[in-house]
């Protein structure tokens, strides 16, 4: 049965023990879910295209009425989506060129959410390689939260209080991170050392992330008055923030978290044991847009979105002849243990 503890105990490497991961490649390989699924994304990105201009047109028809206001609730979703395309286009999944995917990156991370494709690429690969692992996982990194008690021993002030509080903060900032996401894009954008390291391509992502708050601005200006657009445009963010936050945060938040000795752990090892899957369903594969079948995404990054649920099955049999425990569980319960283990972490400072 799938272990639904908060935080599986450790297998420690054992000796000679081999290529644990190749048995396992070959088998998703042989059954084809590494192929692309060209079809499945062609009619996916046209779907969410047509559904982004819907919502613009019926924005602007609705003219001067509160009621656009709640067309920021199936903005803030479909923002979501066209994340999600983004993050599949940075993993190679999407097309075999990796021109087409630089291409369908930047036009749904850049142009389409004035995210910089390249930064989120960057950080979320590193994140990738070593998941929750503190000196490289950038995702764990000491911030606004803080993962281990040595981090939180290191706060003063205001920093403190936060972390004392962080359990019960956790969803009220996630209302802040499609804000932050996109302030870090610019920032990385903007400075002299980007430029330096990515020249001509650096011109690029800036050039689409300016046509996106032009025409962002450009449409809000034009379906309604100014301050009914800075309320739309606040409640959008807000929730597609808070929508973002919610599909990754149960994905590693007190999963096992590798010290140096963790480092010796195959690819196999190191991604099942830190990752946490959320339990199928209908409504949970859609919000989550697949990634909740977390641990299959990181053995295998450029597996299209869509095959994650049915390689399941063929990993989830896999750890268990090779001893290893399989976290799945439900959304609700999924975060409880996520936020059990953020508030343990702040324990000594309250």
């Amino acid at each position: 049965m799938p272990n639904t503890s908060a935080a599986p105990a450790i297998p420690r490497p054992r000796p000679a023990q081999g290529d644990e991961f190749a048995p396992l490649l070959r088998q998703i390989r042989a059954e084809g879910l590494l192929d692309r699924r060209t079809g499945w994304y062609a009619v996916g990105i046209a779907v969410n295209a047509v559904a982004l201009t819907a919502v613009a047109a019926a924005m602007l028809a609705f003219g001067d009425s509160w009621w656009a206001l709640t067309l920021a609730v199936p903005l803030a979703a479909l923002s979501a989506r066209t994340g999600f395309f983004g993050h599949d286009a940075g993993h190679a999944q999407i097309a075999t060129s990796r021109r087409v995917n630089r291409l369908l990156g930047l036009v749904h991370g850049n142009l389409l959410l004035g995210m910089s494709s390249a930064w989120w690429n960057d950080k979320h690969n590193r994140h990738h390689a070593n998941p929750n692992h503190l000196d490289k996982d950038p995702d764990v990194g000491e911030g606004v939260l803080v993962w281990t008690e040595t981090q939180a021993a290191r706060r003063e002030g205001v920093a403190r209080w936060l972390t004392r509080n962080q359990a019960y903060l956790f969803f009220p900032l996630l209302l802040l991170e499609g804000i932050a996401l996109k302030v870090a894009s610019v920032r990385m954008v903007a400075t002299r050392q980007g430029w330096d390291r990515q020249g001509r391509a650096r011109v690029t992502e800036g050039v689409l992330i300016a046509l996106h708050y032009v025409g962002y601005v450009a449409l809000l200006g034009a379906a309604m008055p100014l301050g009914r657009a800075v309320v739309f445009a606040l409640i959008h963010q807000a929730l597609f923030g808070l929508h973002l936050g919610s599909v990754f945060a149960p994905n590693h938040k007190g999963m096992e978290m590798p010290d140096s000795d963790g480092e010796r752990w195959g690819h196999l090892r190191r991604q099942v044991l830190t990752s946490r899957n959320v339990r199928r369903g209908r409504l949970t594969d859609w919000m989550m847009g697949g990634l909740n079948y977390q641990i299959e995404h990181h053995l295998f990054p450029s597996m299209p979105r869509p095959n994650l649920r049915h390689a399941q099955p063929l990993v989830r049999r896999y750890c268990r002849g090779a001893g290893l425990s399989y976290a799945e569980t439900g959304l609700v319960d999924s975060y409880r243990q996520a936020l059990r283990y953020m508030h343990a972490v702040g324990a000594e400072l309250r």
